[in-house]
């Protein structure tokens, strides 16, 4: 009899004891796995039948160990050649630490010193480590009782069953998945006859319940690290391994697994196959709308469904849960587990739970809800059409009315100035503190961060609300509304990349295409408030030479050319929004040397520079200090320098429209007028229709230029 270590996940100590104890071996939980008195025998059991643990580890020295030569020492009691030949590749592992060990590599190090010195005494020769795919892999944990070594009989850890060959994007681990259907009474509740999990992914819930109901012992279908063990007993194992397969009972096809992704429902299918369940399970493609009535009288609606991990995504995802809610509805007598990496999404269900444990995904905070399905839940059926109509009730009508209102209003003289991109909303009720902008058949939502005296819950409360009543009245689709928290910006963030998704698109303004980016950085690609400022140059710019300086992705030269302008040049740091200004360009048919495009840092460039200019629009950033620039700018401080370098530029008479966004700018006139120009404050006169509610949105300037003496 010893004492072995069985490790599991955190939060699942409780579950294996009760595990443990249908396989006959008593258990008690401790931090990180439980502790047993077992023979051989049990431990060949666990590693054959626990659908919950990660390692068996069975004890093989424990002692006080202070020092790095206690370590030595303590390891190298143990006769090694005892356990395994020279044959045999190990590797080591090592946790934990004290005042003088606080590097788990040089613990291993130490231990592994001590296996290769035990051997080259004993057999002449040493074994060879291999961390990557060992034999043998010894396990030592340090703690404050002293250091305990064991030898992992598992090898890779028990969730790798075998049958998972193909998995989707955020698998789940079987043990999780397994541990998922034990809180939910799967494996004690036999009046669960169907399991259907909407949103099945690669199939591990649905294999994983099937396996339960069939009595399939998970370790069946792979190999272990004490098959290299000098002290494993084959008659044993084999003795456990008919037994295993005798137990096997029949699994009775109810069991269905749904996804709107047809390739992760075919990776389901091989791996339900590769499990022996492939003929007892039916997956099919099939977004969430389109799920049915309930196949049965009483079974488990399960999910795990996206957590809206990328902020972009919390439309879609909210919105996914607001279905869920309502298809829930058609399984009453069921009970609903949802699985989720985003519980404040869960309110989305409008549902009552009856229970709720927080069960993390790895590094990921999560929870699982259950939901029994019965008459307290209200209608049993609502059509999905209803939810939208759902998302308007409570606090959120204000917003949802205000938002019609505008809609109403902006609408028809957007069609009628020919612009396809405008503000919606901008923050015009306190409790929902947002701008919403549309940019044709698509919508982003920008979160003003919320002040510190507002609790985060409620400000993720309202967010959800928001973007969902959005969702209600606009019409669009959800996975076309991009969610952002617009924060006090530092730096080039505001240029930084959010995502990956490449999903460009035009949008029109003024008889202008201009491409836009909705979801892979902070802004779109087109400054909507600078609107007017781009049609105004455009009118300006015919048969003159057109500088655009900071000039983003092109959006004013663009203006500037349909204008008629002789020539364009525009200047820019960074390379991506020059490569998008150029799409621009080509996207509205302006070509040829006339339009340059220039990289660099724009005093820099201004510095160098011998041509001569007769019209410059420049929108510099409230502040970069971008690592292309040897020093930071800021336009409070700098835009007297920056305007000095720009009159060395200028022909006599030349225009210069000088726009920013910094809240409370204020313009140095003595120092400007000190440099050869004439003012004129037009910040109103471009302020655009959609954005009279926010006067203080930009600065506009425009200032002619006088050659000074």
């Amino acid at each position: 009899m010893s004492q072995l270590f069985i490790t599991c996940a955190p939060a699942m100590e409780a579950l294996l004891v009760d595990e443990l104890a249908l396989l006959d071996i008593a258990a008690k939980p401790g931090h990180g796995g439980v502790k047993a008195d077992a023979t051989l025998e049990n431990a060949y059991r666990i590693c054959l039948w626990s659908r919950l643990a990660s390692r068996v580890l069975w004890p093989l020295t424990e002692g006080e160990a202070e020092t790095a030569d206690d370590i030595y020492a303590l390891a190298a009691k143990v006769l090694w050649p005892s356990h395994f030949s020279v044959a045999n590749k190990f590797a080591v592992d090592f946790t934990g630490s004290n005042r003088e060990i606080r590097h788990t590599q040089f613990g291993a190090m130490k231990i592994k010193d001590a296996i290769v010195d035990v051997f080259r005494e004993e057999r002449g020769q040493r074994p060879q480590v291999d961390v990557k795919d060992p034999d043998i892999r010894v396990h030592a944990h340090l703690g404050k009782k002293g250091l305990a070594i064991y030898l992992d009989l598992v090898g890779k850890p028990l969730h790798q069953r075998g049958y998972r060959t193909q998995a989707g994007d955020a698998p789940l681990k079987e043990s999780l998945a397994a541990a998922i259907l034990y809180k939910l009474g799967w494996h004690k509740d036999p009046s669960l006859d169907f399991l259907v999990d909407p949103m099945c992914g690669s199939g591990t819930l649905v294999i994983e319940a099937a396996l339960i109901r069939g009595k399939r012992a998970p370790g069946l279908k792979r190999a272990f690290a004490f098959e290299n063990w000098a002290l494993h007993s084959a008659e044993i194992w084999n003795t456990e391994v008919k037994a295993a397969i005798d137990a096997a009972q029949p699994i009775e096809a109810k069991f269905f697994g749904f996804d709107s992704d047809k390739r992760v429902v075919e990776k389901a299918r091989n791996n339900a196959k590769a499990a022996g369940v492939g003929r007892a399970l039916t997956f099919e493609t099939q977004p969430l709308k389109d799920l049915d009535d309930k196949p049965g009288e009483r079974g488990l609606l399960l999910c795990n469904p996206p957590y809206g991990e990328r902020l972009g995504d919390m439309a879609e995802v909210l919105y996914l849960y607001r279905e869920l809610g309502v298809k829930a509805r058609q399984f009453m007598g069921w009970r609903l587990g949802v699985y989720t990496g985003s519980p404040e999404s869960l309110r989305q269900l409008k549902l009552l739970k009856s229970n709720q444990w927080q069960l993390n995904n790895g590094a990921i905070e999560a929870v699982l809800a259950s939901y029994e399905l019965d008459e307290r839940q209200g209608q049993p059926r609502v059509e999905s059409s209803e939810v939208a109509q759902s998302a308007l009730s409570g606090p959120v009508e204000a917003y949802a009315n205000r938002l019609k209102k505008n809609i109403k209003a902006l609408e028809k003289w957007a069609k009628r100035e020919g612009i396809e991109a405008y503000r919606l909303y901008d923050a015009d009720l306190p409790d929902y503190n947002a701008a919403v902008d549309r940019y044709g058949d698509r919508i982003v939502i920008q979160e003003y961060a919320p002040p510190k005296t507002i609790e985060p819950e409620k400000a993720a409360r309202r967010l959800q609300d928001l973007i969902v009543a959005t969702v209600a009245v606009t019409g669009v689709q959800s996975d076309k509304i991009a969610v952002k928290t617009r924060a006090r910006q530092s730096g080039s963030n505001q240029y930084e990349k959010l995502e990956s998704r490449h999903q460009y698109f035009w949008v029109e303004e003024y008889g202008v295409r201009c491409r836009v980016n909705l979801f892979d950085y902070l802004d779109s690609g087109l400054f909507l408030d600078h609107r007017l400022t781009r049609k105004w140059v455009g009118e300006m710019a015919k048969g003159k030479r057109f500088l655009n300086l900071f000039c983003y992705t092109g959006t004013a030269t663009l203006h500037a050319a349909k204008g008629g302008a002789m020539t364009t040049t525009s200047v820019d740091m960074s390379r991506t929004y020059l490569d998008w200004a150029e799409e621009n360009l080509r996207g509205n048919g302006i070509k040829g040397r006339d339009h340059q495009l220039v990289q660099a840092n724009v005093l820099d460039w201004l510095h160098r520079c011998q041509d001569k200019f007769d019209l410059v629009f420049v929108d510099p950033p409230t502040f970069s200090n971008s690592k292309r620039m040897e020093a930071s700018f800021d336009v409070q401080r700098d835009h007297i320098e920056l305007l000095d370098e720009i009159s060395y530029v200028l022909s006599p008479g030349a225009s210069v429209v000088f726009s920013n966004n910094k809240r409370h700018f204020k313009l140095d006139r003595d120092a400007v007028e000190a440099l050869g120009y004439q003012i004129e404050d037009v910040s109103k006169a471009t302020l655009p229709e959609d954005y009279k509610r926010n006067p203080h949105i930009h600065v506009c300037f425009k200032l002619v230029f006088s050659p000074r003496d």
